[in-house]
């Protein structure tokens, strides 16, 4: 199609959503955000959407922020009929909202107003959600509060982390967004408002959020667990040394108490404020991950404590 598109996005969520409209419409270029450092090294890395611009071949840039003049003006000299933002990371200005003739739409993964924010597939799994599922939207100068264009729904399954949850997401939000994008240009849908009464906020995960309290249920901690795959992680400390939780999953049992080991069949396991956590894959501090198992039989000073 004839309209000039400008995508803003970063991580690997929106690189789907990308290639799906570069093959029907015309991108006129991208703004994703700066070269972080990432690694142990701390190698300065590109987001994933600036190595697809680059493969494309379509104008980036990576501004700080949107506020600068520069970034509006290099914006502006796109003149673009239409802004598709998904999981970018900064608030447009209003200068940026009101820049396109037909506005900017975003690609956001819930069913809003469920979890606004910006971690609404670690908050659905967190809260235990049975469904989530990717929201097209109008934006306006609030957090993902703008009206909506089209939901598109999905069952979240029993043991599915973040991460499973989001190439899901992934894909649905490409195809969402092929599916409006006709109806919305062409003025065939009408947006809908939202039910602010219904809204609940999904904020920034922070890197030590991961940390285990085992004075919470069993089943609340395995949903943390899967929540927090593959960032920030979830970890207790024990025998002295951090030990990363990669796994896990609730039994309904008798607990020794919260935060004492025990054994459940074959696998370590910490007693809860109700059930046991039962440790499916682990990895101790500076080696490499190990099944539950595998770790119990080399964990001398794992204690047993009976329940």
């Amino acid at each position: 199609m004839s309209e000039k598109i400008v995508f803003m996005g970063s991580p690997d969520f929106a690189v789907s959503t990308l290639r799906a409209i570069a093959g029907t419409y015309t991108l006129v270029g991208i703004v994703t955000q700066p070269d972080r450092p990432a690694g142990r090294g701390r190698v300065l890395t590109p987001p994933p959407i600036k190595d697809l611009a680059i493969e494309l071949e379509i104008p980036v840039i990576q501004p700080q922020s949107l506020k600068g003049t520069h970034a509006l003006a290099q914006l502006e000299s796109w003149q673009p009929d239409l802004i598709v933002v998904a999981a970018f990371g900064q608030i447009l200005r209003k200068e940026v909202l009101e820049l396109p003739t037909y506005g900017c739409i975003n690609v956001h993964a819930s069913l809003l107003p469920r979890w606004r924010g910006a971690a609404p597939i670690q908050a659905a799994i967190l809260h235990g959600d049975t469904e989530t599922g990717i929201t097209i939207m109008q934006m306006d100068a609030g957090i993902d509060t703008g009206d909506i264009l089209s939901q598109h729904s999905i069952t979240i399954g029993e043991h599915e982390t973040a991460h499973e949850l989001s190439l899901r997401l992934t894909e649905l939000g490409a195809q969402a967004l092929l599916d409006t994008l006709p109806q919305y240009i062409s003025g065939t849908i009408v947006p809908q408002a939202q039910d602010d009464s219904l809204a609940t906020y999904a904020p920034m995960l922070k890197k030590d959020a991961g940390q285990l309290d085992f004075n919470e249920p069993a089943a609340d901690l395995a949903r943390r667990v899967r929540a927090f795959d593959p960032w920030p992680g979830t970890y207790t400390i024990w025998s002295g040394q951090r030990l990363k939780i990669l796994r896990a999953h609730a039994q309904d049992a008798r607990t020794p108490g919260p935060g004492k080991t025990t054994i459940c069949g074959s696998s370590p396991a910490f007693g809860t404020s109700y059930g046991l956590l039962v440790l499916d894959s682990v990895q101790p501090a500076g080696k490499k991950p190990l099944p539950g198992e595998a770790f119990l039989r080399g964990a001398k000073n794992w204690r047993y404590v009976p329940y």
